[in-house]
């Protein structure tokens, strides 16, 4: 029995929309609270704000794109999905930048996983980065909210076979591991949670909040490029949009002036230092798009006797903190275990080389394990360290200044992914680098690990978590928002998402941003009523 399309009922119920792509004219558009960005950010604050009564208008620069939309191929999901074509990548073209654009934003396509943030963070932060009210037993209640409203619990289903490598060799070296909590409910264990999810199991933005929203009157405007704010004073009046084609590649020449009483940004940490440089917005101490972090990614390939398939079954069900904080919170560079899911398309990149010896990895794809460490950026002053400047067409891009210290981690949890690998029962090991090949034995992946030119393009980088660029903290010469959200310079301008973040969370950050932004916004609900 086919899945019912839930957003197509509920445009069919009358849910109002705007199609940028589809405008014949140019449109202005008023609502008491305009939010730019319609992810984990934008999607809670639009449903919280609309259940206290105002009419919210949520503005999406992607498409829209339902459950009917998702047939689970990448050469789909890819292009239409993702920020830049799945193309977006670090200012120097070495890391690879996988951000949703679409409607839901990155919670369409993420792998699910939902940690709260670590004690360890919100302690670093009010310690560090001025940040206030944020501590664990002041987040814990906004925390348990956002968990029950989208289902987030601990995966009870054993891990498929590309987790279990990371348990069971994480068991025999007596490591951490424990099961990673997931925002779904009925999940069908399909895998292919990164190209939409075709059963409306996945409880993202776009099956929760953002059908709450229309449901209570809010309007939807997608295909539309949130261009620039318009500021008079120390206030916002307006938003230029520009409405975009029906591929999201270039704008169709329609624009829509958006008017509202308050405006929340929620675009990521790429996009809403964007649009604030774009607008040139105030900053007197240059802190747009400064301190972005980015939880760097690298990878370990394993090859196994036994079948793997890791194309299939929930993608992240296990995970490691065992390294995370074992040298303090700002010690040495440490990291999170996790695996990623193993499509084809994105593994013959991941596993690298040409030809021949690419189509031999590939063929040993069901036999294939991946791991995959989070570099918990941010916490210490020789990391490397992001800023998003603008292109000069006016698009963002994040500059990534790799370091020494984060190369040193990068290094180590070459070391330690390779270890769990064989002590899981890999036949042969192979870190993710220009340089490297598959080996069989834990002494030959430490010699030829140890004696790898660590080194931009040789080594492959990747991440799904872009962070901070409008950090949150009460000294204005060192924030751009307060603990609150609100801008420190422009008085109806609040920032609702992931580039709050003064460090990286140092775990999947899609819970954070639910608690913190469904803190701010019932507060800011407060305030407009006041």
């Amino acid at each position: 029995m086919p899945v019912p399309d839930l957003f197509k009922q509920g445009l069919a119920r009358g849910w109002k929309t705007y199609d940028g792509s589809r405008l014949e004219n140019d449109l202005t558009l008023e609502a008491d609270v305009a939010i730019v960005g319609s992810g984990a950010g934008g999607g809670t604050t639009a449903e919280i704000l609309s259940a206290a009564g105002y009419k919210v208008l949520l503005i999406e620069e992607g498409p829209l794109k339902t459950s009917d939309d998702f047939k689970m191929r990448e050469a789909d999901a890819y292009p239409t999905l993702y920020q830049e074509g799945i193309g977006r990548m670090s200012k120097d073209g070495a890391i690879t930048i996988l951000q949703g654009r679409a409607v839901g934003g990155t919670t369409l396509v993420n792998w699910t996983s939902s940690f709260r943030t670590p004690p360890q963070t919100l302690a670093h932060w009010a310690e560090v980065h001025g940040v206030k009210g944020h501590d664990v037993e002041s987040m814990a209640p906004w925390f348990e909210k956002m968990e029950q409203r989208l289902g987030v619990a601990p995966w009870a289903v054993p891990p498929n076979a590309n987790n279990e490598v990371l348990r069971s060799g994480c068991d025999k070296l007596g490591y951490h591991w424990a099961p990673i909590p997931r925002n779904v409910r009925g999940c069908w264990n399909l895998g292919y949670c990164g190209m939409g999810c075709p059963t409306n199991a996945k409880q993202s933005m776009l099956v929760t909040t953002i059908p709450a929203t229309l449901d209570a009157g809010g309007e939807l405007l997608y295909l539309a490029r949130a261009d620039k704010l318009l500021i008079e004073g120390d206030k916002v009046v307006g938003i230029d949009c520009l409405g975009m084609d029906e591929r999201c590649v270039a704008p169709s020449g329609k624009r829509i002036r958006v008017k509202a009483r308050h405006y929340v940004l929620a675009g990521g940490g790429i996009n809403t230092p964007g649009i604030l440089l774009r607008s040139n917005a105030p900053d007197p101490h240059q802190r747009v798009g400064r301190r972005t972090y980015l939880h760097l990614v690298n990878f370990s390939a394993a090859q196994f006797e036994q079948v793997i398939n890791p194309f299939y079954g929930a993608p992240q069900s296990v995970y490691s903190d065992h390294f995370q904080w074992d040298d303090g919170t700002d010690g040495r560079l440490s990291y999170k275990l996790e695996v990623p899911p193993l499509q084809p398309a994105l593994t013959a990149t991941l596993l690298g080389d040409f030809g021949r010896e690419n189509a031999l990895r590939m063929a040993q794809l069901p036999h294939t394990n991946v791991m995959l460490a989070l570099l918990r950026d941010g916490f210490h002053p020789d990391c490397a360290e992001g800023r998003v400047e603008l292109r000069g067409d006016g698009s963002p891009v994040l500059d990534y200044q790799m370091t020494d210290y984060t190369w040193d981690g990068v290094r180590r949890a070459y070391l330690t992914m390779a270890e769990i690998q064989f002590a899981a029962g890999a036949r042969a090991v192979m870190p993710t680098h220009a340089d490297a090949r598959y080996v069989g034995s834990w002494k030959e992946a430490r010699d030829m690990i140890e004696n790898l030119d660590l080194a931009l393009y040789r080594t492959r980088l990747g991440s799904a978590h872009v962070m901070g660029g409008c950090a949150m903290g009460e000294d204005a010469q060192q924030a751009v928002v307060d603990s609150l959200g609100r801008h420190h310079h422009l008085a109806n301008l609040s920032i609702h998402d992931g580039s709050l973040f003064p460090t990286s969370i140092g775990a999947n950050p899609q819970l954070s941003i639910y608690g913190l932004t469904a803190k701010l916004a019932t507060l800011l609900g407060e305030r407009l009523r006041a």
